[in-house]
């Protein structure tokens, strides 16, 4: 018997790191070291007191109930008063806050509700894979928007506003950028606001990196008008280390957010009780055990940028987030990234991502991940020391 796929699955690829973490499976069942700096996966405990809230809420008898689809009241306001305290940003938390079992779910969520045959969605290269994933699953076309070190990995403008954008519904952006590492700041939020405004496009702007090694967090949502053409998604995977625990928020007007959630209801039963409890408990981290998390990224930042120039890459200042972005220069530049780094892992057993998944302006990339102990990235040095990539 053979029943055949949607048309949909063949606009999408398996994701990357799936097939690749396959790869690396089979390599270590054969006896081979993997070193694995491509991950973003955080190493790193939450703080004690979330793990404790979990503990403590899964013995209550009613821990095991099906929840409410847009979470319990107390993590509603938990997230508010977060947004308040750490973004300046007011929310109503009846009505522009929607708990998500993860952001990357979000991703899905709003794309399945805006989106359709004949929609355009603008999509960063390089960026998130999942992006285009999405829109592609949900019938719209992808129009993608290039960013280069030249221009700060930032949206030119003026070349977006010579395209035809009348068939543009959203715009995805994501800052602190992944993969560059590119800090967010008031002047491009202010220019998304104003370029969504007057294109009548929704900006979709994912926010998961704004704690890790940057000073400064901030929201789009935080710019003047911006509910009226912004949502926005976070998550504690990486401001937390609670990748797997899978808990996102979607955070905006209460028009964007009651579309969403209409998608969302069809999805999921809600979140576990005692996640949403430790999450609350998340919530109200003080500022010390971020400064502690970020001091141990940072300084694992500091060997990752030695790989990375080890290999032939240069690394640009500032780059904030959980990863270290390198340009491959000299005669390496000639040779595709995805070759790069599968020499390495074969000569070596360190995976280091390949720029080029993130989208053809990734190309002359290297990306390492900051999700190893500062021994591993020690390791992982002295063993890409003794290499030679051919070009």
């Amino acid at each position: 018997m053979k029943v055949n796929t949607t048309k949909r699955l063949a606009t999408v690829k398996e994701y990357y790191f799936s097939r690749k973490l396959k790869e690396i499976a089979q390599m270590q069942a054969e006896g081979k070291s993997i070193i694995n700096l491509g991950i973003g996966s955080p190493d790193l405990p939450p703080p004690p007191k979330v793990i404790q809230r979990l503990s403590e809420s899964a013995l209550g008898l009613t821990a095991n109930k099906y929840q409410s689809y847009v979470g319990i009241p107390e993590l509603r306001n938990a997230i508010a008063s977060w947004y308040k305290e750490k973004y300046s940003v007011s929310l109503d938390e009846q009505s522009e806050i929607l708990p998500l079992l993860g952001s990357k779910e979000g991703i899905m969520h709003l794309s399945m509700s805006f989106l359709e045959q004949g929609d355009q969605v603008l999509v960063p290269n390089p960026g998130y894979p999942t992006y285009a994933a999405a829109a592609n699953l949900a019938g719209a076309s992808i129009l993608e928007y290039k960013l280069n070190e030249k221009n700060n990995w930032q949206p030119d403008f003026d070349e977006l506003a010579l395209q035809d954008l009348s068939k543009v519904k959203l715009m995805w952006v994501n800052y602190p950028h992944m993969p560059s590492g590119k800090a967010a700041s008031q002047a491009l939020f202010s220019n998304l606001i104003t370029f969504g405004l007057k294109h009548n496009i929704l900006i979709c702007h994912d926010n998961p990196y704004s704690f890790v090694r940057n000073e400064k967090p901030m929201s789009i949502l935080s710019i003047e008008n911006a509910k009226e053409c912004a949502i926005e998604l976070n998550s504690l995977s990486k401001s937390h280390h609670m990748a797997g625990w899978r808990v996102g928020m979607m955070l905006g007007k209460k028009e964007f957010i009651q579309a969403a959630l209409k998608f969302k209801s069809n999805m999921d039963s809600g979140m576990y009780r005692p996640i949403q409890e430790a999450a609350i408990e998340a919530l109200k981290t003080d500022q010390e055990w971020h400064t502690i998390q970020n001091e141990t990224y940072s300084n694992r930042a500091i060997v990752a940028k030695e790989i990375l120039e080890i290999i032939g890459c240069t690394v640009s200042e500032n780059q904030v987030g959980m990863f270290v972005w390198g340009k491959v220069e000299g005669d390496l530049s000639k040779v595709n990234a995805f070759e790069i780094s599968d020499q390495i892992l074969n000569q070596t057993g360190v995976f280091v991502t390949p720029g080029g998944i993130f989208g053809s302006q990734g190309n002359n990339y290297l990306r390492i991940s900051l999700c190893n102990s500062l021994e591993t990235f020690q390791k992982a040095k002295s063993l890409i020391l003794s290499i030679n990539i051919t070009s």
